[in-house]
């Protein structure tokens, strides 16, 4: 059998001018200079205090690490959750509880600063309207990516939601454990804290109860 010539059209597969893949997506962390380094010259500072020696290799970029960790863990201050709301809101005639549960949550205790962790679970009933499910789950990011105490969080997220959203109720429940009592103080290890906060529909004990039992807690 002859072999058989492919010519070439000139046209790459893969659609690159370089001959490399195409990039569809790429995440870029953008960190303020000033920001960083104002940060950065006061954590020097305080591993100074603490006896560190600031000069040796281990910290050699340690209080610029720290300074992007700090404005990465509190980006949510640059965001209004509310508009995050607004971008997504479709008109429908659904009537019934909608809910998103084991929410990922970290965010960092402004009495120590020090980190707390757990999930969210966040239900709603629309009332002519709803929200896109991703923007529940980034309402819940932005609240946590500020220095926060889990009863405020919790309520920030519910009282976002009723304002923007304005559905029947809304329910959130936040499990969460605290380093600062883990590490210090305290020292419970196997410590949790649990917050709720409901409006409208939710103070009825019967859907109050539905929602406890899908996200499988128990009053």
């Amino acid at each position: 059998m002859a072999e058989k010539k492919i010519q070439s059209s000139g046209l790459r597969t893969n659609g690159s001018a370089d001959g490399m893949p195409p990039k569809l997506y790429e995440r870029r962390d953008i960190y303020d200079e000033e920001t960083s380094k104002a940060l950065g010259e006061h954590i020097e500072a305080i591993l100074d205090i603490l006896g560190e020696d600031t000069d040796r290799e281990g910290l050699d970029d340690t209080p610029e690490r720290v300074a992007r960790a700090y404005q990465f863990l509190m980006h949510g201050y640059a965001l209004d959750p509310k508009d995050i709301l607004r971008q997504a809101l479709f008109e429908e005639a659904y009537d019934e509880m909608i809910l998103v549960k084991d929410i990922e949550v970290y965010s960092m205790c402004e009495h120590h600063m020090l980190p707390f962790y757990g999930k969210a679970h966040v239900a709603y009933i629309p009332d002519g309207q709803i929200v896109g499910l991703s923007k529940i789950p980034r309402t819940v990011e932005v609240f946590a990516r500020r220095l926060q105490v889990q009863e405020r969080l919790t309520l920030q997220i519910r009282n976002a939601i009723d304002e923007v959203v304005d559905p029947m109720g809304t329910a959130v429940v936040i499990e969460a454990k605290h380093l600062c009592m883990m590490m210090r103080g305290a020292e419970k290890q196997n410590s949790a804290t649990t917050t709720s906060s409901v409006s409208g529909e939710f103070n009825n004990h019967a859907t109050r109860d539905e929602f406890m039992r899908l996200i499988g807690a128990t009053e």
